[in-house]
C-alpha cells in the first residue's frame, strides 16, 4: 500500500481533499470500510492521514484510537494504523468537533487523488499549471440538479 512516506519519492501529486464523516450516537458500522481500503489497493487514492474523533456532551473533543468499530474482534482500520501526513493537526481536529453534534463521533480523512496523477502530469509535461481546484459539496449539487429538473 502506498503512504504519505512515499509522497516524497513522486515527481507529480494529485489534488489532496478531506472529508469529516459524521457517526451521530458513535454508530460506526464498519461498512464503509472495506471500500475505503479497495480505494487504496486499486490506487484511486492515497490515505495521507486518518483519525477518528469523538464529541462530548460537553462539547469537549477527544482523539479515538483506531479500534475494532463494528465489534467483530477484528482491528477495521489496522491498515491504516500509523496514517498520518502530519498535515492534520490539532486546531483541524477541534475544527471538524466543531461540525460534528455532541455524543457523536466522525472519521476525519485527508486523501491524494492518484486517479489524477497521470493527469496532471500529462498536463504539465505540455505547459500546462494547475492553478485551482475544489469541491462542490453534495448538498449543493443535488439542490441544483433539483432546481434544474424542476425548471
Amino acid at each position: 500500500m502506498r503512504t504519505a512516506a512515499t509522497m516524497a519519492d513522486n515527481d507529480e501529486i494529485g489534488p489532496v481533499d478531506y472529508l469529516v464523516v459524521e457517526f451521530p450516537g458513535n454508530r460506526m458500522t464498519g461498512e464503509g470500510f472495506p471500500i475505503l481500503v479497495d480505494l487504496v489497493d486499486r490506487g484511486i487514492i492515497r490515505i495521507l492521514d486518518l483519525v477518528f474523533i469523538h464529541k462530548a456532551s460537553d462539547g469537549a473533543v477527544t482523539v479515538l484510537n483506531v479500534a475494532d468499530f463494528d465489534g467483530d474482534g477484528q482491528l477495521d482500520l489496522a491498515v491504516f494504523d500509523g496514517a498520518s501526513s502530519g498535515l492534520l493537526d490539532d486546531d483541524d481536529i477541534a475544527e471538524a468537533g466543531g461540525v460534528i453534534q455532541a455524543n457523536s463521533s466522525a472519521g476525519v480523512v485527508i486523501y491524494e487523488n492518484l486517479w489524477a496523477v497521470p493527469f496532471i502530469g500529462a498536463l504539465r509535461r505540455g505547459g500546462a499549471e494547475l492553478v485551482a481546484s475544489g469541491r462542490i459539496p453534495s448538498a449543493d449539487l443535488v439542490a441544483a440538479l433539483q432546481a434544474t429538473d424542476a425548471g
